[in-house]
């Protein structure tokens, strides 16, 4: 799917974060940062993480969501990452394995921008007896892993059609027996043309078309290399994830699936080839089984074993205190989503095709207050108003609020349309405090247009599986509206991620995309197979800003807030800088204070 993982992931934040959120001002003294560190850095120690959940999986060419690459960034490397840059350039990508950023200039892109060409870092290895080199090989292994027939990797929509020859690798794999042996067989007999290993340390990539957005995204675990050694079980297996070799700086000792992980140091990984992780502590243990309230008593209060959180943040009752305190061990971070928005199907049949209606859609956006919205998720200070796709952060977004709050606007639209009255069915997690009181702002909001809304209540574990990654409810009206959420793959330059699995028409449709309202228009299709070939990075982002703004004046969908992630970490913990492509603290550049090691 396009975005599985991820999407659950900015799903998290809607579920956690935004629960009973009370306003409050932005006070917080490490918004985006870190935490502030005294003296020298130290060495040694345990740093004991606390969380409520598990990764998704644990295995780098498949993990889709934000957890997975938190535990992946311990032990797994990739030709480029995002740093723990105390100074916010954290989503700004350097190289990781790879020696250098490819350039035209240093002769890694070619003068069309269709090939580009990396070299691995001499010294970087796995810890397997012997310890070896990381190799071009292994870098083709694990791409081509992202295809398997057992686990996909989510995200493959976001390059399928960009490497050249993965549609038809990708096809032939789908048939092919889910046993190791017929999987290690393909990797190993069938040729991927668009990523050859030239060498025993360079990799080239040939891409259908330029993508100056291509070394964002290859700081997607998916193109992580991968050994021949974890050809040996299935993908995505606990089996599997327990023995997969590591090329970080820790290896994984125990992987207990919902309970717990345990790393140690990788006696293989050699410091001097890695320039991100700084790796302080000897050792770090994940405990996955304490209730959210627990995990933060325990970091405020000092408990020994508690030094970070896992994959919850801080208790959305307690935030309004921490903020107004200035807590110093509060971050508020960016998360470059769009994260509640409300998505109109426009394949309704309801009230006559009513939403297949331009002017409709757009009376709908008109008459939603977007201040109220943001007041029952928490405030403007955790839910700064996004009024389009992009958020800012995003290279291509340019301010823009096609549609403020005006009822007697709505009103006009819907006569001019022939539907002054309407009832819509509006789809909610109930389980979610944010997504109900969401909800019944929405259908306060909308009635005073003269449009009755009905609840479709969901529990958690059905409302994408049962409802929104299935076409056929939206195309019997099971639904009309729905909350929904979005966050980006790669960050920067990174608008193909959003318009991609939300915008692109067929292709993005459910279940293989998420664009659950079944949104089709030609033009905005065209924009963004030109903004995806675009030959710079300029030109690129007026066409992704183009792109956006003919979403807007189509209203497939209502734009809410690009929120803020709430971390915590405890006092002895110092250089926490939050990493968001993590929506995390690094715990590879943490160190402790010297009389509190775990």
């Amino acid at each position: 799917m396009a975005s599985t993982a991820r999407r659950l992931a900015a799903a998290t934040i809607v579920a956690v974060t935004t629960l009973s959120l009370a306003a409050c001002n932005n006070s917080s003294g490490t918004s985006d940062t870190g935490s502030s560190t005294a003296g020298a850095a130290v060495t040694g120690g345990t740093l004991n993480m606390l969380g409520a959940g598990d990764v998704d999986y644990m295995d780098p060419n498949i993990s889709y969501y934000s957890v997975g690459y938190l535990n992946l960034r311990m032990w797994s490397r990739q030709l480029f990452t995002y740093p723990a840059d105390p100074g916010g350039k954290n989503t700004t990508p350097v190289a990781d394995l790879a020696t250098e950023l490819p350039t035209t200039a240093n002769g890694g892109i070619s003068a069309d921008g269709k090939t580009y060409t990396i070299k691995i870092k001499s010294g970087a290895q796995w810890n397997t007896t012997p310890a070896r080199q990381v190799t071009a090989a292994d870098l083709v292994r694990g791409v081509k892993r992202t295809a398997n027939p057992v686990q996909p990797f989510g995200g493959i929509p976001d390059f399928a059609n960009l490497i050249v020859g993965f549609p038809a690798f990708q096809a032939g794999f789908a048939k092919v027996a889910s046993t190791p042996a017929a999987i290690a067989s393909y990797i190993n007999n069938t040729p991927l043309p668009g990523v050859v290993a030239k060498d025993d340390t360079t990799v080239v990539f040939t891409l259908t078309q330029p993508a100056t957005y291509f070394p964002d995204m290859l700081t997607l675990p998916a193109f992580s290399p991968a050994p021949v050694e974890a050809l040996k079980y299935l993908p995505a297996s606990t089996e599997l994830g327990n023995n997969f070799p590591s090329d970080g700086p820790y290896q994984v000792d125990s992987w207990v699936p919902t309970k717990s992980i345990t790393y140690t140091r990788n006696p293989a990984w050699n410091a001097s080839t890695d320039t991100v992780r700084k790796a302080y502590v000897d050792k770090i243990n994940v405990n996955e089984t304490v209730s959210q309230d627990s995990i933060q008593q325990q970091l405020q209060t000092g408990t020994p074993s508690a030094d970070l959180e896992f994959d919850v943040g801080p208790p959305p009752s307690q935030l309004p205190a921490l903020i107004a305190k200035k807590d110093p061990n509060l971050n508020l971070g960016e998360t470059a989503s769009t994260n509640p928005y409300v998505v109109y199907n426009t394949a309704s049949p309801n009230n006559n095709k009513a939403l297949a209606n331009l002017k409709v859609r757009q009376a709908i956006s008109y008459a939603i207050n977007r201040d109220n919205v943001l007041q029952v998720l928490g405030g403007p200070t955790i839910n700064p108003p996004l009024t389009h796709v992009l958020p800012a952060s995003i290279v291509g977004s340019k301010q823009i609020d096609p549609y403020p709050f005006n009822v007697d606007k709505a009103k006009q639209l819907l006569a001019e349309a022939g539907y002054p009255k309407l009832t819509l069915k509006f789809l909610y997690r109930n389980a979610s405090e944010g997504g109900s009181k969401a909800f019944q702002t929405i259908q306060q909001d909308l009635s005073k247009a003269g449009i009755t809304v009905v609840g479709v209540p969901s529990p958690n574990a059905d409302f994408y599986v049962k409802y929104l990654q299935v076409p056929t409810a939206a195309r019997s009206g099971v639904w009309d509206l729905s909350l929904a959420s979005w966050g980006a793959d790669w960050y920067g330059n990174a608008a193909l991620s959003f318009f991609n699995p939300l915008f692109s028409g067929t292709p993005s449709f459910p279940p293989i995309g998420s664009n659950f309202g079944l949104y089709n228009d030609p033009s905005t299709n065209t924009l963004i197979q030109q903004a995806a070939a675009a030959p710079t990075e300029d030109q690129a982002a007026a066409l992704w800003a183009q792109a956006d703004a003919k979403v807007m004046a189509d209203a497939p969908f209502y734009p809410l807030t690009n929120p803020k992630w709430p971390n915590y970490h405890a006092s002895q913990v110092n250089n926490a800088v939050f990493v968001p492509a993590m929506q995390m603290f690094d715990p590879t550049n943490v160190w402790l204070a010297k009389d509190k090691q775990g």
